[in-house]
């Protein structure tokens, strides 16, 4: 459990360089008469079974798991089908896609590491037509799409930002935020964010555990227009609703009535391909409810770009005209200024549950 002084300059409480007004703080006006905000997110990590299918027959003994290889056959692409589902419930989520290093970009010392040979064999191209078309898609249809910065990306600038420009050029639009890939994060990985233009950050969580460890509104580090939604559920994280749907379900319960009780913004990120009901069961079903029962307990459900864009920001003007400024960051000295940030950064760091090793989300 993070320890709650870490981030109480983030929170606001009680910090007199936080903006007093609450939609500052997380709250904003589009959704004031909502109990609490659900951000539905979706990291495209790997959608086609490839090598995987080999794995699973025989670690499930099941050879028909073999047919996935044979051309056409691709059940981990489950976009139409998520699409549909979120069209049912009236509802839109953020993809955030992923442009993975190529194992011969990287230095001979990792080729004999296995862990990049799954992100190798993972990987995919965002500059095909089907994607192209998926993207495109999904921007008609009210979906956002995101940047799902690669492993190392995290710690170099320049390779987060031909990520980006990648994806935008892709895509024919901006990309507002996203998220790291495994959660990665490092001193500066905000600053750089910044620095090529993202206005959010949805990396701060854990693959091993569910919560509200970073308190229940977004953070602004900087005292800015930037904006930090921390993960509050992966299902990963979750017991395997395939074995105990209940179970599952109880957790994911309790984590509402808790966004519910705290007027909470709620973040939850469920993999595509996890959609798939022959290889994941249980997980569609879990996501289904998890939305359904936000729905019905009053919550504002959809995507963080359409959240942060309701946002009110340091600076600009505010319902019932009363301006909204960040001065007491601006009116900071230098030298406060720059222990706030190294603060900042060493926190930033030390918080990443992730760091250098992979997380616990099936590669499977």
């Amino acid at each position: 459990m993070t320890d709650e002084s870490d981030f109480e300059r983030e929170r606001g409480n009680g910090n007199s360089d936080a903006p007093a007004d609450p939609r500052v703080a997380g709250v904003p006006s589009a959704v004031a008469d909502s109990e609490f905000a659900l951000l539905l997110t979706h990291d495209v990590d790997r959608p086609y079974k490839t090598v995987q299918s080999a794995y699973h027959a025989v670690a499930r003994r099941d050879p028909r798991q073999l047919l996935d290889l044979l051309p056409g056959n691709n059940p981990w692409w489950q976009f139409e089908e998520l699409m549909a589902l979120e069209e049912s419930l009236g509802v839109r989520s953020a993809f955030y896609f992923l442009r993975e290093k190529h194992l011969l970009e990287r230095p001979p010392s990792d080729w004999l590491d296995p862990f990049y040979w799954v992100e190798h064999l993972g990987r995919y191209e965002i500059e095909t037509p089907e994607m192209y078309d998926l993207l495109a898609r999904l921007d008609e249809g009210g979906w956002e799409v995101g940047l799902h910065g690669s492993y190392d990306s995290y710690d170099d600038p320049h390779r987060l930002r031909m990520e980006k420009t990648t994806l935008e050029a892709a895509l024919g639009d901006d990309v507002v935020g996203g998220r790291q890939h495994h959660l990665n994060r490092g001193p500066e990985t905000w600053d750089h964010h910044r620095e090529i233009g993202l206005h959010y950050d949805a990396s701060p969580g854990s693959s091993e555990t569910v919560g509200f460890d970073h308190g229940y509104l977004p953070l602004r580090p900087f005292g800015d227009e930037f904006v930090v939604f921390p993960l509050t559920v992966m299902e990963c994280a979750l017991p395997d609703p395939g074995e105990d749907f209940e179970r599952a379900w109880r957790e994911c319960e309790s984590l509402l009535a808790e966004a519910a009780d705290n007027g909470a913004v709620m973040s939850a990120l469920w993999h595509p391909r996890l959609f798939t009901e022959t290889d994941f069961p249980g997980y569609r079903r879990l996501y289904r409810k998890l939305v359904e029962r936000a729905l019905e307990m009053g919550a504002w459900v959809g995507p963080p770009r359409d959240y942060y864009e309701s946002m009110a920001h340091p600076g600009e003007e505010v319902v019932g005209g009363e301006g909204v400024t960040d001065e007491g960051v601006a009116g900071e000295s230098d030298e406060s200024e720059n222990r706030r940030r190294a603060d900042l950064r060493r926190r930033q760091a030390d918080d990443n549950k992730v760091k250098t090793g992979p997380n616990t989300e099936s590669t499977g």
